[in-house]
């Protein structure tokens, strides 16, 4: 008896936290992981040429359990499930990495939509860059790493502009010289909250 779509789904959700606990902890890295680490499934170093039918379902359907996986993700999966042994094989080999880069061509396309409504500079030219290059490698390390210092640049133009204005608080400028060498988290922290909070 072949299992139902809705079988495997739920047997994947319930044994994904299992799994999830027994590989390494990947909590300091990035949130989603890079789409070129495809042609082994994460529970075991298995090349998906030698998976068993079963084996090339479950590694699509924990990729459909993770909650970061896109529109285009989701519907390739979905359509190699639908097809042969073959068509799950081709996605977990290529697949998967071509369905992640068109989801992240969107995630970048957004973050681009806003950096130009807010002017950050920096972030534009990084994403000018990457989409020149335009491999899903680039949009990929746009998204982990690029993005974040991009926008650092322009949260520290933005720290500048607060301190060259004469009519600030002492105890705003004093915070803003302390931040504007700090982290990208603490950089957008101040922008975000922390600037209103020492004036309020």
């Amino acid at each position: 008896m072949r299992p139902t779509r809705a079988t495997l789904l739920v047997a994947a959700a319930a044994l994904t936290p299992a799994l999830l606990l027994t590989g390494p902890a990947l909590a300091a890295g990035p949130a989603a992981a890079p789409a070129t680490a495809t042609a082994t499934t994460a529970a075991s170093d298995k090349p998906v040429d030698e998976m068993s039918e079963e084996e090339l379902r479950f590694a699509i359907l924990r990729i459909l359990a993770d909650e970061d996986s896109g529109r285009g993700v989701v519907r390739e999966a979905n359509e190699a499930l639908d097809g042969t042994v073959e068509d799950m094989r081709e996605f977990l080999k290529t697949g998967y990495r071509l369905a992640q880069a068109e989801d992240d061509r969107v995630a970048v396309a957004r973050i681009l939509h806003q950096a130009q409504q807010n002017g950050d500079k920096a972030v534009i030219r990084e994403i000018n860059e990457t989409l020149d290059d335009g491999s899903p490698e680039a949009l990929r390390a746009f998204l982990e790493t690029g993005y974040r210092l991009a926008q650092a640049e322009d949260d520290r133009v933005a720290v500048a502009r607060i301190l060259a204005d004469p009519t600030i608080s002492d105890a705003l400028r004093e915070a803003a010289e302390e931040v504007i060498d700090g982290t990208p988290e603490e950089l957008r922290y101040f922008l975000e909250t922390g600037r209103y909070e020492v004036d309020a």
